[in-house]
């Protein structure tokens, strides 16, 4: 086989991981549930609203940030568990640290949504 060939078929599968793990999360973690279902209200609401091209970009950046991060979140804290399942004061400090950058990122995506929509409610 060649490199090329091989090269292909690594990144096919890395594709595939990937995949895997996002479904993962969806079927697993409520929290990335609930953020999936305001992405998918957020997206009608763009289309009843006919929003602009910058704005679905920016809109689209503001849902895939919160759950990257939600999902990094989820990687940390399952890491955290298995490494030291009973409670540590340093697991918890590296638990909320966690859960503090999803907090920044859901507050970025609700100041872009409302500078998003008030426009439109007004």
């Amino acid at each position: 086989m060649s490199k090329v060939s091989e090269f292909v078929i690594g990144r096919l599968k890395g594709v595939g991981y990937a995949l895997k793990g996002a479904l993962l999360l969806l079927k697993t973690e409520a929290s990335i549930q609930v953020q999936f279902g305001v992405a998918v209200f957020m997206t009608i609401l763009g289309f009843y609203f006919n929003i602009t091209s910058i704005e679905w970009i920016l809109q689209f950046f503001a849902i895939g940030l919160v759950m990257s991060v939600e999902g990094m979140n989820t990687a940390i804290e399952a890491i955290a568990d298995f490494i030291h399942p009973d409670f540590h004061n340093k697991i918890g400090f590296i638990k909320d640290i966690a859960a503090g950058a999803v907090f920044i990122a859901a507050i970025t995506a609700v100041a872009v949504g409302l500078l998003i929509y008030i426009p439109y409610f007004i």
